[in-house]
């Protein structure tokens, strides 16, 4: 460290001066990944102090001392401890004045972000306060301000700087989505100034100094970009800038008025007022453009401060925490290593083998070899996959060049050639025990002892498949989600045989697939298909009762859902629903029955999206309004033309799915009830902002989930009983979460 810095004992940053530039080196302590905090600021602003007086330095890079991250953000453990707005508040407005200040010394000083890694939330907003940005080129470089995700919004002026760097619209996009762009998009966009090797970097940096010093542009001008990322997976859609025709209407303030007034208007329409902060980043945005910066800076931190503590920041903050957790999770409790898995085989190479078998050759980088009946089927499966690596390469996340060395670690056959050195294999063929049985028997006379083999069933209990097993221990579910490449959850599935190394190989693979990844005991559709299974019902039973098919289904969107649980039900297949209910109603009763009137949906032929005949009417596959004619075949009281009351509808569709949670949990079937919320919310769309059904009794309290329930079981039916784990909550008043 130089000399001028020794006296400061720092222990987050590195300081040397070469030449007159100070290289700013941050390298949070203890921890993997640089986030910011109260302690990091404090630290950065007297190496800024130094900077500053010091006549000898006339410029700095910032660079970080992590392998492959810029600054994750900010330190989301600091945010969830604030139990006041004013708290937050104050430490936005802290951070704004940091940042404000440094910008300002970069007009008399350049000061260079070297970007190598993740440059996200508060780290971005490091960078744009700086002078210029550099930015590697690797595949970890990503740019982005994702706080929406957890609830809140940039608040050390990101949502000032960015719009006047990269104009409102696309500012618009990436704040209200949350999304990250990587190194190339963000030059286009002029979010970075250059983009080099990672070898190169530094000196980069060096060279965009001297230019800044000698008052040249960091880049040449460039043209207007339109950001047309799809949007995040909880926020969808929310930021659609198709509104936006001409870029005139950011340059006049009667154009700006009316561009805040149509994003405004379809950011209601995708997030129905249940996520306040992409509402809170929109109006921090509007008041800097349309009042000033320092009125903006005022609307971002006083916005910032209510998020932090509010019940959907707190409810996403825990989604977060309980991600981190799991990453971590080795599967078991006990101390058992994984099995290196370097060939991967799949049999079935339907959508979901194409899937599997895309996630594996794209982000494992290792072989995958999967069975079809015959060469027609080898087609359809290579077919898929090459369709997802295009779409790769369309989109620029992947080179011709990496694409055609993925598709070349995909084969197929129509026999089991080629699967004899496979460590895991994937059974995913259809939902038929005899079936998998064979499957297993042919797999285990082909493959080494330490081969694991793992059903991709989502109703079939895997004890029942391993009864034939000559190695049971070694079998085990792994529960995908349709589509493969796009569901963010896997659901590792074991019965009492299974060997605890097993399972460990299992979760290891699903993380290198990119997977959040929950172990559940094995049982009648383990956890993800149990608790959906009373939640399809209860929507069944209103049509039954009367409602109408679009009211159960909007009713359930406005609750927070991506789609409505009839819909949804179009989607899986009325045929594998109805199969599915009936395996429920075997295993757990008439509390898990279906409406008898839905057998003649099947009766006639109705499998929903894929025979294009359903709850819902499909012209050349796509869907439009609902069938009228499903209510004569239902029967029912008064055929879609009841009143029932659209919170009665949320009400018991949704408590249906938690109160089933909650018995998973009592079951053993569920580990903890944070795998229990992580399952619902990322495998079946549970309202992330509720936190997921566990999180979510905790913020009725499990006494108001009971008289509910109770209420409803008085006229409804046994199906409607507390679990006892909500009786035992109740009568405590405790809850699931300690905090």
């Amino acid at each position: 460290m130089s000399n001028m810095f020794a006296h400061l004992n720092l222990s987050h940053f590195k300081v040397s001066v070469e030449e007159g530039i100070a290289l700013v080196t941050f390298d949070r302590q203890g921890d993997k990944v640089n986030s910011l905090g109260t302690p990091i600021i404090r630290e950065m602003e007297a190496v800024v102090d130094v900077i500053e007086r010091e006549a000898s330095i006339v410029a700095a890079i910032i660079v970080s001392g992590k392998d492959d991250t810029f600054v994750a953000g900010a330190d989301v453990t600091e945010l969830a401890g604030y139990t006041t707005a004013a708290q937050a508040q104050e430490l936005s407005t802290r951070g704004q004045k940091g940042f404000a200040r440094l910008e300002t010394l970069g007009r008399e000083k350049p000061i260079i972000a070297a970007i190598h890694g993740a440059a996200l939330g508060g780290g971005l907003e490091l960078a744009l306060a700086c002078s210029g940005r550099v930015a590697s080129d690797a595949d970890v470089t990503k740019l982005g301000l994702p706080e929406v995700k957890l609830g809140v919004i940039p608040g050390a002026g990101g949502t000032q700087r960015l719009p006047r760097l990269i104009g409102i619209a696309n500012a618009l996009d990436l704040i209200l989505s949350g999304n990250d762009v990587r190194a190339k998009k963000a030059l286009k966009l002029g979010l970075v100034d250059e983009v080099v090797p990672r070898p190169v970097l530094l000196e980069a940096a060096r060279r965009a100094v001297r230019k800044a010093l000698q008052g040249k542009p960091l880049r040449p001008a460039r043209g207007f970009t339109r950001l047309r990322s799809p949007l995040a997976k909880v926020l969808r859609d929310i930021a659609d800038p198709e509104f936006l025709q001409e870029v005139a209407l950011e340059e006049n303030p009667v154009g700006q008025r009316l561009l805040f007034k149509k994003a405004k208007e379809r950011l209601l329409e995708r997030t129905h007022g249940l996520y306040p902060a992409p509402e809170a980043a929109l109006d921090a945005i509007r008041v800097g453009v349309l009042e000033g910066r320092e009125a903006g800076y005022a609307a971002e931190a006083s916005h910032f401060g209510k998020l932090v503590v509010s019940p959907e920041a707190r409810a996403l903050i825990a989604i977060f925490f309980a991600q981190q957790a799991a990453k971590k999770d080795g599967g078991t409790s006990s101390a058992a290593e994984p099995h290196e898995v370097r060939k991967l085989g799949i049999v079935g190479g339907g959508l979901m083998g194409g899937g599997i078998a895309y996630v594996t050759a794209t982000r494992m980088h290792i072989p995958v070899r999967f069975n079809e009946i015959d060469d027609s089927g080898i087609g359809r499966g290579l077919a898929h996959v090459r369709r997802l690596v295009d779409k790769d390469v369309e989109r620029r996340r992947l080179t011709r060049f990496e694409a055609e060395r993925t598709m070349s670690r995909v084969s197929g056959a129509s026999s089991y050639e080629g699967f004899g050195n496979a460590d895991l294999v994937v059974e995913a063929v259809f939902e038929d025990l005899d079936l998998k049985r064979r499957v297993l028997l042919e797999i285990e006379k082909r493959v080494p002892a330490t081969c694991v083999f793992a059903s991709n069933t989502s109703s079939i209990p895997i004890s029942s498949i391993a009864e034939v097993a000559s190695r049971p221990e070694a079998v085990l579910g792994m529960h995908y989600f349709s589509p493969v490449e796009k569901m963010p959850l896997l659901e590792v599935v074991t019965t009492a045989k299974t060997a605890d190394w097993a399972v460990a190989t299992a979760v290891k693979v699903g993380k290198a697939q990119g997977k959040t990844v929950i172990v559940v005991r094995d049982g009648p559709g383990f956890y993800t298909s149990r608790i959906l299974a009373p939640y399809m019902n209860e929507a069944a039973w209103l049509l039954v009762e009367g409602a109408s098919i679009d009211e159960v289904d909007s009713a359930l969107v406005e609750m927070g859902f991506p789609v409505g649980p009839l819909t949804l039900l179009d989607e899986v297949g009325i045929d594998v629903g109805n199969k599915v209910a009936h395996i429920m109603a075997k295993a757990f009763g008439n509390r898990m029955s279906a409406p008898d009137a839905m057998d003649s949906l099947i009766r006639d032929g109705r499998q929903g999206r894929k025979n294009g005949r359903g709850l819902y009417l499909y012209e050349k596959g796509k869907k439009r309004g609902p069938d009228g004619s499903v209510y004569d075949l239902l029967g029912g009281k008064s055929r879609g033309r009841s009143r029932i009351p659209r919170d009665e509808i949320r009400e018991r569709v949704s408590l249906q799915m938690v109160n089933e949670a909650v018995r998973c949990l009592d079951d053993g079937i569920l580990r903890s009830a944070r795998d229990g919320d992580i399952g619902a919310v990322f495998g079946l769309g549970f309202p992330p902002f509720l936190g997921g059904p566990f999180r979510y009794v905790d913020r009725l309290g499990a006494r108001a989930v009971v008289e509910r329930l109770t209420h409803y079981a008085a006229s409804l039916g046994e199906r409607f009983k507390p679990a006892e784990g909500l009786a035992r909550h109740a009568a405590a008043e405790t809850k699931f979460h300690d905090r």
